[in-house]
């Protein structure tokens, strides 16, 4: 990878002081920093002067081209075609949106199966359009010892009634990620679609749907260094063929029947800045051929500060991780607990030394309810290629300090 300095130095906020030492912004899992190369596409989108789509005039098509632009990158993060990629205000609403229109397809006797390790916008969607329609909602269960959710646990609850499988491709709450191409098999022996939930996964891994077969696929840009905007991928036959809730006047075909209104044009030229920074850490003769070359250094190197973090808290007795204890098989997001405090408490004292953090559910319900911590969460610590070993180190001393 990079240089580490060179690269903080291309995100402004990691440059914030709190009480005269470096904020470290350990939040990731909740959205990282937005790069530079994103905040000044933006900018320039609204300097220049945008208009909406289809028009006549210079400003209209230049617009045309930001959102032409935008589909070419996420299919380039994603492996997918441009025509398979919408836009939408987030993730959780391309889901609402998606849950609706199949749904209409649900009959009396279905099922639709969901899982305990998920974001809540990967399950609540779905559960609500599963009422709507008369249909059962199934749960595929994960190890609490390790927070593994398995083929056989999704595999246990599927029949020829299932109609879709909804699941995560890292979670937001623990890290670990399942095995997606082999739980897509699952599902596809039995007739179901797929829906992955790759918002937590995309910073730190290589999204690939050819590879994992999977129908439709959901992330947030907001969540690998770029603006607050959701990225569809479907296979172009389903995004076709599935009819979307829509106003009459707008587009028939996909993928532009999914996007609901008007899109946030300056967000868009956002989020192709946002995947060209990510290209930008990789060689090959195309952007697809760069990101993955990118992401090979990214884990590399986010699997660094896994170990020393991990190294760290294994030494501390007052300390308890929930997930694996390995840097392998998860992303490089940690929840923990520790002793005598409560997360809300722990967060608190780590934010007033400047090291940023989470706590509570993270809107992942199920994870928390499922490992008995209903009412007060977890504090999570999410490093990603923009944090240093200093931070980790800085981050495990004041860890220590708490339990004294």
């Amino acid at each position: 990878m990079r240089d580490i300095n060179e690269i903080r130095g291309e995100f402004p906020a990691l440059s914030r002081e709190v009480d005269g030492r470096t904020a470290a912004y350990l939040d990731g899992p909740g959205g990282t920093q937005v790069h530079a190369s994103v905040i000044g596409a933006m900018s320039d989108f609204m300097e220049r002067g945008g208009s909406n789509l289809g028009g006549p005039f210079a400003s209209s098509v230049e617009t045309d081209l930001v959102l032409r632009d935008a589909r070419a990158a996420v299919a380039d993060l994603f492996g997918a075609s441009p025509h398979e990629v919408a836009f939408g205000q987030n993730m959780t609403s391309l889901t609402y949106q998606v849950s609706r229109a199949l749904g209409r397809t649900w009959r009396s006797g279905d099922n639709i199966v969901v899982t305990r390790l998920d974001h809540d916008a990967n399950v609540a969607p779905w559960m609500q359009a599963a009422a709507d329609a008369g249909v059962a909602v199934r749960f595929a269960d994960f190890d609490p010892d390790g927070c593994v959710l398995t083929v056989d646990a999704v595999a246990a609850v599927v029949d020829e009634r299932t109609r879709l499988v909804a699941f995560s491709h890292a979670s937001n709450a623990v890290g670990t990620i399942p095995p997606v191409a082999d739980i897509v098999a699952v599902a596809h022996g039995v007739g179901a679609l797929t829906y992955v939930d790759a918002v937590h996964y995309t910073p730190h891994g290589l999204v690939d749907v050819a590879a994992t077969g999977t129908d439709l696929l959901a992330a947030s840009a907001y969540k690998w260094f770029g603006p607050h905007t959701g990225c569809l991928f479907g296979k172009s036959d389903l995004l076709e063929s599935i009819a979307p809730y829509k106003l009459r006047p707008s587009p028939d075909t996909a993928p532009d029947r999914w996007e609901t209104g008007t899109q946030s044009f300056e967000s868009l030229a956002g989020v192709t800045a946002a995947i060209d920074y990510i290209a930008s850490h990789g060689e090959g003769a195309t952007r697809r051929e760069k990101i993955v070359d990118a992401y090979r250094s990214i884990i590399e190197y986010e699997a660094r500060l896994s170990d020393r973090f991990l190294a760290g808290i294994a030494e501390m007795p007052h300390t308890r991780l929930f997930g694996l204890p390995t840097s392998t098989g998860r992303t490089p997001t940690f929840a923990i607990e520790v002793e005598g405090m409560s997360a809300g408490a722990a967060a608190g004292e780590l934010g007033r030394q400047g090291i940023f953090t989470w706590s509570g559910n993270y809107y992942a319900l199920e994870v928390m309810q499922r490992l008995g911590k209903g009412d007060n969460g977890l504090l999570r610590i999410g490093f990603v290629h923009y944090n240093t070993l200093d931070e980790v180190d800085r981050t495990l001393d004041a860890l220590v300090r708490l339990g004294a």
